[in-house]
């Protein structure tokens, strides 16, 4: 009996597109649910995105600081969260001043809810496919906040500590 070390054939069915699209529409819908329900518990996002992808839009001093990719936490202190027609826009706070996001799905890398260690990778989408037309694509618009609710303007740390895997004490 002879094993067989040779690559397996290439599919004719796309499984790695589909398996690709199935993870973004679970980031959509989580996205989409915090949006209109509020992060329940202690559930909190980690999203990572490309920030050169086409259609982002990140302040100037943002797309300096990460040119290529970018990670955002959506736990406290965001606004205006929602998803359109695939392009996701937050408000968020960097360094006590207000910004607003926009993200098209297709930029989005990886994304994870730290309590509950779920965790999806993926590729950014062919740029080609998921480029919105010029008029399409959603300018950031400054955020409003209602009377007496801005953002402190005291930068908030966030401790990544808690999440990291530790050794068992030794006895």
């Amino acid at each position: 009996m002879t094993e067989d070390t040779s690559e397996p054939p290439a599919s004719l069915i796309p499984y790695d597109t589909w398996l690709e699209e199935a993870q973004r529409q679970v980031v959509m819908r989580a996205i989409a649910f915090a949006g209109t329900h509020g992060l329940p518990g202690e559930h909190h996002f980690y999203i990572t995105f490309h920030t050169n992808y086409p259609g982002v839009h990140v302040p100037a001093r943002l797309s300096a600081q990460y040119p290529e990719e970018m990670t955002i936490v959506l736990q406290h202190q965001f606004w205006d969260l929602k998803i359109e027609d695939d392009i996701l826009s937050v408000g968020l706070s960097f360094s006590g001043i207000p910004s607003n996001l926009v993200i098209p799905m297709g930029a989005i890398v990886g994304f994870a809810d730290p309590h509950v260690r779920f965790g999806l990778r993926m590729q950014a989408l062919d740029q080609a496919e998921d480029e919105p037309a010029a008029d399409e694509i959603a300018e950031p618009v400054e955020p409003v906040f209602p009377e007496g609710e801005a953002p402190d303007a005291t930068p908030q740390v966030v401790s990544l500590d808690a999440f990291r895997r530790r050794a068992p004490p030794k006895d």
